[in-house]
């Protein structure tokens, strides 16, 4: 039987099953017992609303860098519940805005910078993972971008050219139709696009082993408490039930479930991105799927998929499909969207027809924050005192790296290569107020489907031309 989110909406966060969210908090390592929430108003250095990895992060490099600070970490559920419990294991290089849009926007210098520093990233988490001795299962196996068809040949051509201009084809590969299934055999695969500069993690340990090393280093995590606002200016805090935190820095890093507070729901929108995984595959299953390099793999669709070889054996299908939902709402029980888990499974096995005959013992979802012009920012108002990170996109693993060093290193006032990228400070544009936000998101959700299939009909690549492509152009 397939283990599934259900229907979790009003259950309160002391009595939730934890473990049923995903796969990986299921396997994070016993039991998921939560720590302790705030039992009052309290002070801090920096207080943090968030314990997933970008608040994780800065956290930890905070710490690292002045082990004096008091550091205090507030979390509505419990440390690596959201995004960072639930993703796809990818700790990947890439950026939410392409190569050639960064490029255009801040110029082939600085988009070079912040590719490199993005490849840095997946070197760092490795790292760190091994120095404080967490079991991240971290391993470099590279990305295959596959041509499904000859409608994406053009779209893997264009990522290597784009790399190419800036100076960082290093490493990359454009394999032919043979080169491609001599790594994994994938039907319909006319080719591919060979990064290294990718991993796979097992996400909910990595998050839960930073809550444990932030603490081992001094910091403090409140669990169970959910942060209902937040003030700046002269008397910065973050709100909540139990009472407020009081810091000379608050740091909002909340990603998706920054939405739920009234003063940023426009600033992020919440897409949900869903799961299925496999049971272990057999000996025989493998040696005709092959991907004994255990990359991971995505195709050029517009409307995304993303995969990966779980180190147990099993295959990880993700993709979005499932629908905004009106309001920028968030609830426990969107994680379900049984059509998208049900076209992930179908997908899965026109991908790998060896999967005929297996299970899919896991589906899961969540919510992942898209910011207004997909560029991601890192930015501390000293002032203020407030600092945040967000607007990912679904590549939040390695990029919340980069984040929690160069909120940590704007906090500290420390001049370093990664303060000086375009990351920094960027302001993008707030989303439409509603209905036109939903009416916006379902338009162009809707579109880019269909642009997908079709591609996929005639074997033409999309024209770029229509209406959602131009608005979901990045």
């Amino acid at each position: 039987m397939t283990r599934t989110a259900g229907k979790r909406g009003s259950v309160p966060a002391g009595q939730k099953d934890y473990r049923s969210f995903s796969f990986w908090l299921e396997t994070a390592g016993g039991e998921i017992i939560p720590r302790p929430p705030l039992g009052g108003p309290a002070e801090a250095d920096v207080a943090i609303l968030g314990a997933g990895f970008t608040g994780l992060w800065t956290a930890y490099y905070l710490l690292k860098r002045d082990p004096s600070l008091r550091v205090v970490v507030l979390e509505a559920e419990t440390a690596g519940f959201g995004a960072s419990g639930r993703n796809g294991a990818w700790c990947n290089a890439a950026f939410p805005v392409t190569p050639g849009e960064l490029a255009r926007r801040f110029g082939d210098e600085a988009a070079r910078d912040l590719l490199l520093e993005m490849r840095g990233a997946v070197d760092e988490v490795g790292r760190v993972a091994e120095e404080e001795g967490i079991d991240a299962q971290f391993f470099r196996g590279g990305q295959l971008r596959i041509a499904r068809g000859p409608a994406q040949l053009p779209g893997i051509e264009g990522s290597y050219e784009s790399l190419r201009a800036l100076g960082l084809d290093d490493g990359l590969e454009l394999l032919d139709r043979e080169e491609t299934a001599r790594r994994v055999r994938i039907t319909g695969a006319e080719g591919a696009l060979f990064s290294p500069n990718c991993a796979t993690i097992h996400p909910a340990r990595l998050a839960r082993g930073l809550a444990s090393t932030v603490e081992r280093l001094g910091g403090e995590i409140f669990e169970g408490t959910p942060v209902t606002d937040f003030e700046t200016g002269t008397n910065p805090r973050l709100v909540t039930e139990a009472g407020d935190v009081r810091a000379r820095t608050v740091v909002l890093a909340g990603e998706a479930y920054l939405a739920r507070l009234r003063k940023l729901r426009r600033q992020v929108l919440p897409i949900y991105s869903l799961i299925v995984l496999t049971e272990p595959l057999s000996e025989e299953r493998w040696s005709t799927i092959g991907w004994e390099g255990r990359e991971c793999v995505a195709s050029s669709r517009y409307t995304v998929d993303y995969l990966s070889r779980t180190a147990d054996g099993r295959i990880l299908f993700g993709g979005r499909g499932a629908p905004y939902h009106y309001g920028s709402r968030i609830e426990d029980a969107y994680d379900r969207h049984e059509p998208t888990h049900e076209m992930l499974r179908r997908t899965a096995r026109e991908w790998f027809p060896a999967l005929e005959n297996a299970r899919f013992t896991h589906a899961w979802g969540g919510p992942l924050a898209m910011p207004r012009d997909w560029m991601p920012t890192m930015s501390y108002d000293p002032a203020e005192g407030v600092a945040t990170a967000r607007g990912y996109t679904g590549q939040g693993v390695a990029t919340a790296n980069l984040s929690g060093r160069t909120l940590s290193d704007l906090i500290l006032g420390r001049d370093t290569h990664v303060t000086q990228l375009p990351t920094v400070n960027h302001r993008p544009r707030t989303w439409e107020p509603e209905p036109l936000r939903w009416l916006g998101a379902r338009y162009v959700q809707q579109g880019l489907m269909r642009a997908d299939d079709r591609a996929e009909r005639t074997g033409e690549p999309p024209t770029g031309k229509t209406l959602a492509e131009r608005l979901g152009k990045h």
